[in-house]
């Protein structure tokens, strides 16, 4: 489908971009407080396919979409801008990279977009990769500021997951963790399958793990937990890639749809009752489901109305508010 959107104009290449307050961190988690916070109760999560291009070339769009929803929380994936730091240096995965007259230009672009409505309203956590490839980025409501924020399941406040694929932020009564997943992969010989086993270890460790608090697990998954979640079922459990047929059977079939991911990924739901859209999805945890109030997909066709440039279509959630004796997460009502 043919778009029309008008890209932000280039400033002077003298004008240097102030830095947002997150850019300004040493990338540990801090712990911040606030008389006018609040909790969170509208989210967005949305794989953006490049954020770089999407503020570019559709930022007018998404913007109205963002005014219109007025999340409190943005989750987005594939951010795909490398992080801070020059050839052959350490990386600053929460910074992003402005050591080259094209890293200072895009990253100009981007602080400049942000530095408008509606975006001004949010701060930013960047979880960046190495190059122009995964990462990861919040944005919260400076009124709706969280507790702590990490990079990592670890909770280890200086580490940054490989690829900067998780941000996980604490809340007063409920944790919300953002994840790009890594895709499974075709071939055993690659080394993807294994990878995937590993992240689906370690994401039902931590699930096991955070029980203290209810959990918000955004993100693109990149797995169809069931066949109403893709479009033709038996095409995908077929698939092959140039004829390769993997020593497993279980793990034949289109990366995200094998029946080795989705049964890993369904003992994952087993700790949760959730909307399950496709692969991007928001999954929480039991003790939050009576303050559901809607989970929306906002994209169709095939000609991606409503996806705002991305192969990916935003998803909404909301919540109502929390009892106001609710304690640890607890929020029966």
């Amino acid at each position: 489908m043919k778009r029309f959107f008008k890209p932000i104009e280039k400033e002077g290449s003298s004008k240097k971009p102030s830095l947002s307050p997150s850019e300004k961190d040493d990338g540990e988690n801090r712990e911040i407080s606030g008389e006018d916070k609040r909790e969170p109760l509208k989210f967005l999560t949305w794989n953006a396919n490049s954020f770089l291009l999407r503020v570019k070339n559709d930022w007018p769009e998404l913007n109205k979409f963002v005014t219109s929803f007025d999340p409190d929380v943005i989750a987005i994936q594939e951010v795909r801008v490398p992080a801070a730091g020059s050839k052959g240096a350490p990386k600053n995965p929460g910074e992003l990279k402005d050591d080259t007259n094209s890293s200072r230009e895009e990253k100009q672009i981007l602080i400049r977009a942000l530095s408008s409505l509606p975006f001004a309203n949010y701060r930013v956590w960047w979880s960046l990769a190495d190059s122009k490839y995964a990462g990861t980025a919040l944005f919260v409501k400076k009124c709706c500021q969280p507790k702590n924020v990490f990079f990592n399941l670890d909770k280890r406040a200086s580490k940054h997951e490989p690829d900067g694929r998780v941000i996980l932020a604490e809340f007063d009564t409920f944790r919300l963790l953002n994840t790009y997943a890594p895709n499974n992969g075709w071939k055993e010989e690659e080394n993807s399958f294994i990878r995937r086993r590993k992240w689906d270890k370690r994401i039902l460790d931590f699930v096991l793990q955070s029980s203290d608090k209810p959990l918000i697990w955004c993100g693109d998954l990149n797995v169809s937990h069931e066949e109403i979640d893709v479009s033709h079922p038996e095409f995908f459990s077929a698939a092959k890639l140039n004829g390769y047929v993997p020593p497993n059977k279980e793990d034949c079939g289109q990366p995200g749809f094998t029946l080795s991911e989705r049964k890993r990924f369904g003992t994952i739901l087993k700790e949760y009752r959730g909307k399950r859209m496709r692969i991007d999805y928001f999954v929480v945890s039991e003790k939050l489901k009576d303050r559901i109030v809607a989970c929306e997909i906002h994209g169709k066709g095939i000609e991606l109305q409503g996806f705002y440039g991305s192969d990916h279509c935003p998803i909404t959630f909301e919540l109502s508010q929390a009892c106001p004796n609710a304690k640890h997460g607890e929020a029966s009502m």
